[in-house]
This record gives structure tokens, C-alpha cells and sequence, in this order.
């Protein structure tokens, strides 16, 4: 930092105290203050909307990842048993489903999704650091104008013996002024406009989403219908008959009849 740039955060700083204390009228600018809460409201949504769509992501990869482990897991318990029975059947077509989906994922899926959701996401999130830098800098202005104001004002208030210190003070004060309201204008003016253009820049991500989500969906549905053939056309009515749930418990009840599980 340069000695220039030091003087001036040393006497923005003196000015915060002062106005802390009440020696020096702090300027409430409810226009600002209104558009910057709407701001900080879009930056934080952003930001967590790139977070869980990230999230959304590993969580799929991982979902396919561990579903095709469990099936490995699975063809080798039922194949330990019979390798010709139906159960074996079908936990070999529904690893060889579940293999399929977790590649289509990172085939079809992961690209478009980083191209469609993630790239949009990280440009919208990379023009926050640009926006904060000018309200940074619009609020030291604003603390340059309140000092100069009040340097004005106490110059008046009680003149000097040196002619020049008047003018020279309304001169500091003019040009604080003219800088503070050119940054708070533009802010003032183009902080909405950021705002209304969020609707049309994520519509595309959002379709997008939907669109991968269903194509899944469909994926899913159509590999795991297969799958089913290998069983009793009337395990579907069992399970929504909860019969199912007495078939598993009086296995169990078996098991534990067994002595090796059995209370000791």
C-alpha cells in the first residue's frame, strides 16, 4: 500500500470512530440499502445453489457407484448358493443393470450437467468478488464525502482567519460528493438489473436438469423392468399385500430357532 493509500485508510478509519461516537453525521441511504439487502440475498441463494448442485452431483455418481458394488456383492452371494437359480439370474442382470447406469452416468450425464449447470453457476458466482469490490469502494467514498461534509460544515460554522480554507473545503467537498453519487448511482442502477437478468440466465440450467433428471429416471426404470422378469409374477401383489413382510419374518424366526443364533 502506498503512503498515499495508507493516510486515507488511516483517516477512513478516524471517520468510523467519529460516527460511531456521533461526532460525525453518518449518511443513511435507504435507496442502497434496500437494493444491496436484495443483492446480498441473490449472492448467498447463488452460492448455495452451487454447493448443492455440486452435492447433487457426487451424490448421483456415489449412488451409482455404491449400488454397483452391492450388486458385485450380491451375484457373489447368490452365485455361492446356485448359479442356476432364479435369485442368481437376477442379481447377474441386476449388476449388469446397475453397471450400465453408473457408466451412462459418467458418459451421458456428467458432462452435460458440468457444461449446463455447474460452468453457468461458477460465471454467475465469479461476478460477486467484481460486484462487492465496487460496493467496497462505493462505501469509502461515502466516508470521504461524511468527512469532508462535516469538514465543511465546522469551516463554516467557525470561519477562519485564512481565506482559502473555505473554499478549499467546498471544493474537497464537491468532488467527494461527485464521486460517492456517480458509484451509488451506477449501483443503485445496475444492482436490479443484475437481479431481473437471473430468471432468463438460469431457465436453460434448470431445464436442463429436469431433462437429465427424467432422462435417469427413465434409464433406471427401463434396466431395473428387466431385472424383474426374473421373479414371481405375483411378488408385486405380495409386497403391496404386506405379505412379503411375513415371508421375511418367518425366516427369520427360523434363523432363530437355529442354535449358533440362538440366545445363549
Amino acid at each position: 500500500m502506498s503512503w498515499t493509500g495508507f493516510k486515507k485508510s488511516l483517516n477512513r478509519a478516524g471517520t468510523t470512530v467519529l460516527q460511531k461516537t456521533g461526532q460525525i453525521e453518518r449518511t443513511i441511504d435507504r435507496e442502497f440499502a434496500d437494493e444491496e439487502s436484495k443483492y446480498r440475498a441473490f449472492e448467498k441463494e447463488c452460492q448455495a445453489l452451487q454447493r448443492d448442485a455440486k452435492q447433487y452431483q457426487d451424490a448421483m455418481r456415489s449412488m451409482t457407484t455404491t449400488q454397483a458394488r452391492l450388486a458385485d456383492t450380491m451375484e457373489t452371494f447368490y452365485g455361492a448358493a446356485d448359479r442356476t437359480s432364479d435369485g442368481a439370474m437376477a442379481s447377474h442382470a441386476f449388476k449388469s443393470a446397475v453397471e450400465e447406469l453408473d457408466g451412462g452416468i459418467q458418459r451421458e450425464l456428467e458432462g452435460p450437467y458440468r457444461t449446463t449447470i455447474m460452468e453457468p453457476l461458477g460465471k454467475m458466482n465469479a461476478y460477486f468478488p467484481v460486484v462487492n469490490e465496487h460496493i467496497t469502494k462505493r462505501n469509502k467514498k461515502l466516508l470521504d464525502f461524511d468527512a469532508a461534509r462535516s469538514k465543511l460544515r465546522k469551516t463554516i460554522e467557525k470561519p477562519s482567519e485564512d481565506p482559502t480554507k473555505l473554499p478549499k473545503a467546498q471544493q474537497e467537498h464537491d468532488d467527494a460528493k461527485e464521486v460517492f453519487e456517480l458509484m451509488n448511482d451506477q449501483l443503485i442502477s445496475e444492482l436490479p438489473q443484475l437481479l431481473d437478468l437471473r430468471i432468463p440466465y438460469f431457465d436453460p440450467s434448470f431445464e436442463a436438469m429436469i431433462r437429465m433428471q427424467c432422462k435417469f429416471a427413465e434409464e433406471g426404470y427401463e434396466k431395473m423392468s428387466a431385472v424383474q422378469r426374473y421373479f414371481a409374477d405375483n411378488v408385486r401383489d405380495d409386497y403391496a399385500a404386506g405379505q412379503l413382510d411375513a415371508q421375511v419374518e418367518a425366516v427369520l424366526q427360523e434363523m432363530r430357532e437355529l442354535s449358533i443364533c440362538g440366545a445363549n
